[in-house]
């Protein structure tokens, strides 16, 4: 995955319906806040900062550290691994998963405070260098 210099401002006004737009503002400041970094767009996903990866297969690139995309049914946001949060999620409202995918409906229903801490913690986890398996290096 590879930053594509699409502006990120206008990817936001570009997310449908509207929800997604002013849930793509709420984001694009929480994650600048907890990142420390500016946004930018890596295709229709919005990220900060930026880490290259390595599995023991060989298999490599590069990611954001942080990310979110205003996707039509519900905002993605991008975590290490759901599981490692599943006490936090428990308190978040409403939400559902995937693997490393936290998807919001409707931001103004969750707690920010919690996911916050969510945020943070994905944030710690990349700054660590991952976990056995998985190699990250913060290249910004």
């Amino acid at each position: 995955m590879k930053q594509t210099g699409s502006n990120v401002a206008a990817l936001i006004a570009a997310a449908s319906p509207a929800i997604r737009r002013r849930d793509a503002e709420t984001l694009t400041a929480l994650m600048r806040e907890v990142a420390g970094r500016e946004p930018a767009a890596w295709g229709s996903i919005i990220g900060f900062g930026s880490c290259h990866y390595r599995y023991p297969t060989g298999t490599e690139g590069d990611m954001p550290i942080l990310a979110f995309a205003p996707r039509k049914t519900a905002t993605t946001i991008y975590l290490d691994d759901t599981e490692r949060h599943s006490e936090a999620l428990g308190d978040l409202g409403p939400h559902t998963v995937g693997k490393g995918c936290l998807y919001v409906k409707d931001l103004e229903k969750v707690d920010l405070e919690v996911l916050r801490d969510i945020l943070e913690g994905t944030l710690a986890w990349v700054e660590s260098g991952g976990t056995p398996g998985i190699e990250l290096t913060v290249t910004d």
